[in-house]
């Protein structure tokens, strides 16, 4: 049976935070014990020195073109690791990562994407792409050496529209962190006519609209889900997708109480894309008042690629 092996990926320009992450976390209980190979793919201002903990490999690649399936196949062979650290060169594109580059095993875990704060609008203007493929492609977003002006302007940006997905920290010239998010930011731009939901985005749109119900309330979306009706519920409809919240032993279909009279004419769990209206309403599944979904226009439609969703 091939041994798992997580990946972590620490990325972004340099001069970003990047080494200063991965030292504070090889010096805390990141290793535990684990033989941890660490591939720096770049030289920043703050060296590593690991020469205490015999459980940490530390590997330099120079070249982009280094970086490749063989190169890293003949990492495993040789060093056989528990789990992997990359310290990524901002400068190299991230399209690869997500091909068929790994070893049989290695599993891209987590991205960490690092930004100088007072840099970002300098590489965002000469380098936008690449400073964007990072931003847009992360689990975790850094913003480091913050001012409180530069928070304040960052915020205006927006950045949940950009990842619906990520946690987004700033932190300040001290290293002290806070959240990105205030509560006011949504991950959709609620201005739109129609909400347009993708089909791998249901998850972060079902915690948005149960978190804050009222900033939907007269917006119209428009996903594909599964029409539902809750036998606990007698004549209730509702919209939903199975979602998995931490792993294939979590899975729950998540669900949004519906109205319309179209809703009638399809089969339980009928794939459908919909338009609907998001209004307020008192209803038992929500233990008071939550998001209802009048029907604009629905049709059956073919189930997504990936038919359980997951945050």
């Amino acid at each position: 049976m091939v041994k798992e092996v997580p990946i972590y990926l620490c990325i972004g320009f340099i001069d970003s935070g990047k080494t200063t992450f991965i030292n504070g976390a090889m010096q805390g209980d990141f290793t535990d014990g684990a033989k941890t190979l660490l591939i720096c793919c770049e030289e920043g201002e703050v060296e590593y020195d690991f020469s205490n903990n015999p459980d940490i490999t530390i590997v330099t690649v120079e070249e982009e073109r280094e970086f490749n399936k063989d190169f890293l196949k003949d990492l495993q062979e040789k060093y056989d690791p528990d789990q992997v650290m990359i310290e990524y060169n901002g400068m190299w594109q991230m399209p690869k990562l997500f091909g068929k580059i790994w070893p049989d095993g290695w599993i891209l875990y987590q991205i960490m994407t690092f930004v100088e704060a007072s840099t970002f609008d300098l590489y965002s203007k000469n380098m936008g792409q690449l400073m964007m493929e990072k931003i847009r492609n992360c689990d975790m977003l850094v913003f480091n050496r913050c001012t409180e002006e530069l928070k304040e302007s960052l915020r205006k940006r927006n950045f949940r529209l950009v990842n619906k997905r990520a946690d987004i920290y700033l932190d300040d010239v001290n290293g002290n962190a806070e959240n990105y998010l205030t509560g006011d930011e949504s991950p959709f731009d609620l201005t739109q006519d129609v909400i347009d939901i993708a089909d791998n985005e249901f998850g972060v749109w079902y915690v948005d609209i149960m978190d804050k119900p009222k900033s939907y309330e007269g917006k119209k979306v428009h996903v594909k889900m599964q029409v539902y009706r809750p036998q606990k519920y007698p004549g209730t409809f509702s919209l939903g997708r199975f979602v998995m919240v931490c792993c294939e032993y979590d899975i729950t279909f998540m669900s949004l109480i519906a109205k319309g009279d179209a809703l009638n004419d399809f089969p339980n769990m009928t794939w459908v894309d919909t338009v609907c209206e998001i209004s307020l309403g008192e209803h038992e599944a929500y233990n008071g008042t939550g998001p209802i979904m009048n029907v604009v226009s629905i049709e059956e439609c073919k189930e997504p690629e990936d038919d359980v969703v997951s945050f």
